[in-house]
């Protein structure tokens, strides 16, 4: 992979249609400092209107995938700064919940906090044998945000959720498999060659059907089924005006893998 963007607190790497960005700040176990969450911002930002990028890998430098936010600049402050500062840091998450493309999350080390979250929001998990997860905010007396209590509920029902939130206490990457917020389990050295694997693999779907896919299912807790179905149907009807129906149709009859041009 080469080297694409400069940014100081993230890596980016780029390689047949596939970003890897990690989070550069082993020091402090890649901490979200206010810095570090504007480049993150800035890059997925630009991935909106990139048609060069079909799949992002999200990692950590170092032993940590992210310890969430840097303990260093939480001090009291006013309720309507609170808010604002919060606000803020959301985009993050709003814009990889929001990608069109498919984001994996390598969770090589610890995520906990707000690091539980950045995983959470990705649109999938794979860990190494290393890694530990938690929801660390009410042990320093916060609840749970950027969307973890969201996010959780909805892939371990609503009573699990409470027992990994509640108590803070991190849990590892088997009990995460468990409870189905990881997919896959790797060796740590064979971590980001696999993640790289199924980032490959994704690089070659129809993309617009995985955009669209990725939507249905993320919007689809916030509608009736009445609702869902208009919207699936709408969905539908978008990716058949699309060049990779006609390929993946031609594809199946010439019995050969398509290939597929996201348009």
């Amino acid at each position: 992979m080469k080297a694409v963007q400069k940014y100081e607190h993230i890596e980016v790497m780029q390689e047949k249609g596939i970003a890897l960005v990690s989070l550069n700040r082993p020091e402090v176990r890649n901490a979200l400092v206010p810095e570090l969450m504007l480049e993150l911002l800035d890059f997925f930002g630009k991935l909106k209107t990139s048609e060069e990028i079909k799949v992002v890998i999200l990692t950590g430098k170092g032993s940590a995938f992210c310890a969430g936010g840097d303990i260093k600049g939480f001090k009291q402050t006013s309720a309507v700064e609170a808010r604002k500062k919060m606000l803020q840091t959301q985009q993050i998450i709003t814009s990889i919940f929001e990608l069109e493309q498919p984001v994996i999350a390598a969770v090589n080390g610890a995520a906990a906090g707000a690091g539980l979250s950045l995983a959470l929001a990705c649109d999938l998990i794979v860990a190494s044998e290393k890694a530990k997860f938690a929801s660390s905010f009410t042990k320093v007396g916060l609840v749970p945000d950027l969307g973890a209590a969201y996010f959780l509920p909805k892939l371990v029902g609503a009573h699990s959720a409470k027992q990994i939130m509640f108590s803070g206490e991190p849990i590892n990457a088997i009990q995460a498999k468990n409870f189905g917020i990881v997919n896959e389990i790797y060796n740590e050295e064979e971590l980001l060659t696999e993640a790289y694997s199924w980032a490959e693999k994704l690089s070659h779907a129809a993309g617009v059907a995985v955009g669209l896919t990725k939507r249905l299912i993320n919007s689809s807790h916030n509608m009736n089924f009445k609702e869902f179905l208009e919207q699936e149907a709408l969905s539908q009807a978008l990716a058949f005006q699309t060049e990779d129906l006609q390929e993946g149709v031609k594809a199946f009859f010439e019995k050969r893998p398509p290939i597929f041009t996201g348009k």
